[in-house]
């Protein structure tokens, strides 16, 4: 360019041509002096290449065997499965790959192809590239953990009894969400619904570990394990063990109202001794409904000083909101917004009887207008026989403390119609000592319908778990305007299992079922 501008005379360069040595046409040079044609004619790099070989799948769990002894579980036409394919392939390292891709085979023919692209130096110094398939025989085998199970499906080497002491199964059908989005039952060879608890099967000890430490991430629970001794071999000093992992979750559930013991609220700054719970992970968050203070309290500072609910869920009582009067602006709070308030309530179930009327603090004056309808615990009825709550001499209970406001009376207008979405649910035996009957059945209805509406009500709480869309839905005009101010559940948010494609929908992995 500088010559240029200088006004320099400069010569173009240009590449030379030659004469294939073999057949004669014009060509670029290079180190051979032949063509392409004629350099694959003579030198074939893929000579020596792997172009058949046999791999060992599991059709029970989908998983290709690694020699010697591990088992990877992938997809077909994945990178996982690309991958293994090429590392099972001898003398690769002799050539210089550039590129693999799956060719596509009947499903049934168990076949796989893969279109390989190699480049390797040939004759002084010419590098020379080529294409070749590699045919993959599949041929189906069991793993160890297949084996013994359809040999005999109680041979397993480790259980976790997960237990909740509480009079509900609302943390369970929370929980079963996120080990269904997780994949944390994966390696689970059965799973078994009891009365206060799942019981979770695995066939190695290593992956109920895994479990385990899966769950102490996800709520706040105490475990410990123990083993039994099934058998023993005195020449080779082997020995099988059966390992049982006990976990306990915490008592504590959202919505339930705590007294928190005078030492455990003195260490939390006074906080207090009346809060609610509103967040169940980790660790546990508590507020004050009459100061909007909060805290969090981890797995082991509950454990430390446990303590049990003052009153459930189940002990809700639904009042009407007659006034309400805010006294702070809005306020965040741990990600959720919240404003003090005085409002007058009276019990829904006091209509026609009397006048009875209670003044109370809310944290709930951004959500609830007078005619409105709030859930709240009924203090100035109950009878409370708790032993924290006697150690307060002098503390005056309130009458009533208001939780979640109420779409009951709204509810009734779509009650029968289906959902726009549904939840997948985990494959699990049904205890045959549990408690049966008629009554029972209602109950987990019952307490499953308010489950799918408490995600319908909080966003926070289907937050970490998948919804699917409902293909059994089809919206109407009465729907789209009846209970028009119910909360629900966006669209955006049922991404994870729409098909934007005209085909069929593939059919859903065994061991999970869709409930709506």
């Amino acid at each position: 360019m500088a010559f240029q501008e200088a006004g320099m005379f400069t010569v173009h360069q240009t590449v030379g041509s030659v004469l294939c040595c073999k057949c004669g046409i014009l060509m670029q040079p290079n180190a051979a002096n032949m063509c392409a044609k004629c350099l694959r004619s003579e030198v074939d790099i893929t000579e020596g290449l792997q172009k058949h070989v046999t791999i060992i799948h599991c059709p029970e769990c989908d998983t290709y065997l690694q020699p010697p002894r591990t088992w990877i579980k992938a997809q077909l036409e994945s990178k996982e499965l690309l991958t293994f394919c090429v590392k099972r392939l001898k003398n690769l390292n002799k050539v210089r790959l550039v590129h693999a891709e799956f060719i596509w085979t009947e499903p049934h023919s168990k076949r796989i192809k893969v279109r390989l692209r190699v480049q390797k130096e040939v004759l002084n110094g010419a590098i020379l590239e080529q294409a070749y398939i590699v045919e993959y025989v599949v041929q189906d085998q069991m793993c160890d953990s297949c084996t013994r199970v359809q040999a005999n499906p109680d041979q397993w080497v480790a259980a976790v009894q997960l237990r909740q002491h509480v009079s509900h199964r609302r943390s369970f059908f929370y929980l079963e969400q996120l080990i269904l989005k997780h994949d944390a039952a994966a390696r689970c060879i059965r799973i078994r619904q009891m009365d206060q608890g799942i019981d979770f099967f695995f066939g190695n000890r290593s992956h109920a570990v895994k479990f385990v430490d899966f769950l102490g991430k996800v709520v706040p629970v105490r475990s410990r394990s123990d083993k039994q001794l099934v058998s023993h071999d005195p020449k080779s000093n082997n020995y099988n063990y059966k390992y049982t992992f006990s976990v306990e979750i915490c008592p504590i559930c959202r919505e339930d109202l705590i007294c928190l013991p005078p030492k455990v609220a003195v260490s939390l700054g006074n906080l207090g001794p009346l809060v609610i719970c509103t967040k169940i992970s980790n660790s546990i968050a508590l507020i004050d409904p009459f100061t909007l203070r909060q805290c969090f309290l981890d797995a082991d500072q509950y454990w430390r000083s446990s303590f049990k609910s003052l009153l459930s869920s189940r002990q809700l009582v639904e009042y009407i909101v007659l006034d309400v009067e805010p006294i702070s602006s809005e306020v965040m709070v741990g990600g959720s917004r919240y404003v003090l308030a005085d409002a007058q309530v009276a019990r829904v179930s006091d209509f026609g009887k009397n006048d009875t009327m209670f003044s109370v603090r809310t944290h709930l004056g951004h959500l609830l207008n007078p005619g409105d309808y709030a859930l709240g615990y009924d203090l100035y009825g109950a009878n409370n026989n708790d032993i924290e709550l006697d150690k307060y001499r002098g503390f005056v209970l309130p009458e009533v403390v208001l939780i979640k406001k109420s779409y009951e009376e709204k509810r009734q207008k779509k009650r029968g119609k289906p959902r726009s979405w549904k939840l997948k649910t985990l494959n699990m035996e049904v205890d045959q000592t549990a408690a049966k009957g008629k009554d029972h059945e209602e109950k987990m209805n019952s307490e499953y319908e308010q489950f799918l509406r408490d995600l319908e009500e909080n966003p926070e709480l289907r937050f970490n778990i998948s919804l699917y869309r409902n293909k059994e839905y089809e919206p109407s005009m009465a729907s789209v305007t009846d209970g028009e101010d119910v909360p629900g559940v966006a669209l955006d948010e049922l991404l994870a299992d729409l098909d934007l494609s005209d085909e069929g929908d593939e059919e859903e992995d065994e061991g999970e079922s869709m409930r709506e």
